[in-house]
């Protein structure tokens, strides 16, 4: 092999190292476990809006965000969509399908420009045997999935309007991990309408209300929460005469 581009790989796979070691599930890997894992891990590189998956598809891969969103969604034959979750740097997606077999329960979107890891199925199963601590991680994120799920059905079924949305931005804040001077959640008024199932003008409505008092700050692609103390008390009280 030419030196460059021997160059070349030690320069890729130290780098695929430098973004797993900082990934959540993977972070407690011993080095030989991460060197085994870099091995198998595909970078690829996605274009806002492409597909990854869609629902039915087999479930042959595990993917890792490094950089950008994906949305996770289900949609309705009349053209409806719901999404059901937005992933970001630092989280996997695909592990349920992974993990059981089964074909994907639901369509995987570059939501932005995106750079993730692929891993197969194949190599992945046997890697995680070998590794117990890798799979009580496995075991801990789709019990928090569950738990997200459980809270975002109870939303819809108990809170009125301003509950949902204070709620779905307070989960978005606490999830991107997000430092309380700089609460900027990059999400657009349609994605919010699909994840608190209301509409784009209901949602806009609610926003400028809040705006105007200024717990909100509206922005292009993007929602500040200037002040996160009144948006909890309606997360929490649950129903609140809508604004």
């Amino acid at each position: 092999m030419p030196q460059e581009n021997v160059a070349d790989a030690r320069r890729q796979s130290s780098s695929k190292l430098s973004v797993l070691r900082k990934h959540e599930i993977f972070c407690d890997l011993d080095t030989e476990a991460l060197d085994q894992l870099c091995r198998y891990a595909k970078y690829t590189v996605l274009k806002r809006g492409a597909t990854i998956f869609s629902k039915g598809d087999p479930g042959n891969s595990l993917y890792a965000v490094i950089s950008g969103t994906v949305k996770i969604s289900i949609s309705s034959p009349d053209g409806r969509n719901a999404i059901l979750n937005l992933v970001g740097p630092g989280e996997t997606f695909g592990e349920i399908s992974v993990l059981d077999g089964q074909t994907r329960s639901a369509d995987a979107t570059a939501n932005t420009n995106c750079e993730i890891y692929v891993i197969d199925r194949r190599d992945f199963l046997p890697f995680m045997r070998t590794q117990p601590a890798l799979s009580m991680k496995f075991v801990e994120l789709l019990c928090t999935r569950l738990r997200r799920t459980s809270d975002q059905v109870e939303q819809v079924i108990l809170q009125d309007l301003p509950g949902r949305l204070a709620s779905a931005l307070l989960g978005l804040a606490e999830r991107r991990k997000l430092e309380p001077a700089n609460q900027t959640i990059a999400i657009t008024q349609q994605e919010i309408s699909e994840m608190v199932g209301m509409t784009r003008e209901s949602i806009n409505k609610q926003l400028r209300a809040w705006a105007s008092r200024g717990w909100v700050r509206l922005e292009h692609g993007a929602i500040v929460v200037l002040d996160g103390a009144p948006l909890r008390e309606l997360a929490e009280a649950g129903s609140v005469a809508n604004e």
